[in-house]
């Protein structure tokens, strides 16, 4: 499907009506209190897209965490998407994996996948993510938009305006991914991102759920106010 620029709602409340406007990417060593626990807070509050980041544990452990996030988010009808693993996906079930550069190829893991699992694919450049369309990826995330420490290590942050192009450019939805706040989500909605990824403004909230609930509503306040004055 293509996507074009004529009102930016069209674009971001477009994509948002087919892929969740949150997706949550976890990090156990922000979640409050712990991973699983701040995991069905999320989904109680409405996430309906988690991806399993956890790269630092080992295979056996991570097969572990995968298959109890599984059984989570089979429970509220979410998807779940395993980082750079396919092969771990297919073992467990999963809804499909995020991928990018250092990672499988996105041919390879749809070989492994099938045609039903979801694809994304993490880009930091316009053509990384017109490339990852062609190869065949559901979606990219973005990043950083804005400075954020997770994110530190793959440079200065791009800005708005990097954002407003890869979404312009992209045949594929986009992620708006790096130090997204409640504050900012408004104007990367703007831009044309289909939704917002996340990962310590939920897992490391006060409040999970309320946190959860306060950004899909603003999304969805966002996408109202972008059909009202496109």
């Amino acid at each position: 499907m293509g996507w074009r620029i004529y009102g930016s709602a069209f674009v971001s409340c477009q994509s948002a009506s087919q892929l969740p406007p949150v997706y949550l990417i976890t990090d156990r060593k922000v979640a409050n209190p712990d991973l699983f626990s701040a995991l069905e807070s999320a989904l109680k509050g409405g996430v309906r897209m988690i991806q399993l980041r956890e790269k630092d544990l080992s295979a056996p452990e991570l097969r572990k965490v995968a298959q109890k996030t599984l059984q989570l988010t089979q429970f509220y009808g979410a998807r779940l998407l395993l980082n750079g693993n396919p092969e771990l996906a297919a073992e467990i079930g999963a809804d499909g994996v995020q991928l990018g550069v250092h990672s499988r190829q996105i041919t390879e893991a749809r070989q492994i996948l099938g045609e039903q699992a979801l694809i994304g694919y993490s880009a930091h450049s316009t053509l990384e993510a017109q490339d990852a369309a062609e190869q065949g990826a559901d979606f990219v995330t973005f990043s950083p938009v804005y400075h954020t420490a997770s994110k530190a290590q793959y440079g200065p942050p791009q800005g708005l305006q990097a954002l407003s192009n890869i979404c312009q450019k992209s045949p594929i939805p986009v992620y708006a991914l790096g130090g997204i706040n409640i504050d900012r989500v408004g104007e990367v909605i703007a831009v044309g991102a289909c939704g917002v990824a996340l990962i310590s403004a939920v897992l490391g909230a006060a409040e999970v759920q309320l946190a959860t609930q306060c950004f899909l509503q603003k999304i969805s306040t966002s996408c109202s106010e972008l059909r009202d004055h496109p």
